[in-house]
């Protein structure tokens, strides 16, 4: 079960840590031009903060399980992200906008914290 882990957390970091850059690299105006329509709902703050905890829960899958300092934070992080793709879901289920990636990632990172919480 550690190598099932072990790749859905780099999948999902990877995932996490592109979506979160994307979000604080590119103003608003850009994020909707390329086709996150959702941004126009949210300020650029939220925008802001939204990448900012993508890419702390992408550092807080591999770290902390990585150097066995406090690896429990893995699936705490694991959940805040689930948390954050919930949200995700909604948000684009009211805007009728396709709601599956966000649905799927938040899926796979609850997997994950169930496999890494029975570790």
């Amino acid at each position: 079960m550690n190598v099932v882990g072990w790749i859905l957390q780099i999948v999902l970091a990877v995932a996490f840590l592109a979506a979160g850059g994307m979000k604080l690299a590119r103003p608003k105006p850009a994020l909707v031009a390329a086709g996150m329509g959702y941004a126009d709902d949210f300020a650029d703050g939220s925008i802001k903060a939204i990448g900012m905890i993508e890419i702390v829960g992408a550092v807080g899958l591999i770290l902390p399980w990585l150097l066995d300092v406090a690896p429990i934070l893995t699936p705490i992080a694991a959940v805040g992200l689930a948390a954050v793709m919930a949200g995700a879901v909604v948000v684009h289920i009211r805007r009728k906008e396709q709601f599956v990636p966000p649905l799927v990632l938040g899926l796979l990172a609850l997997v994950l914290a169930v496999i890494r919480f029975a570790s």
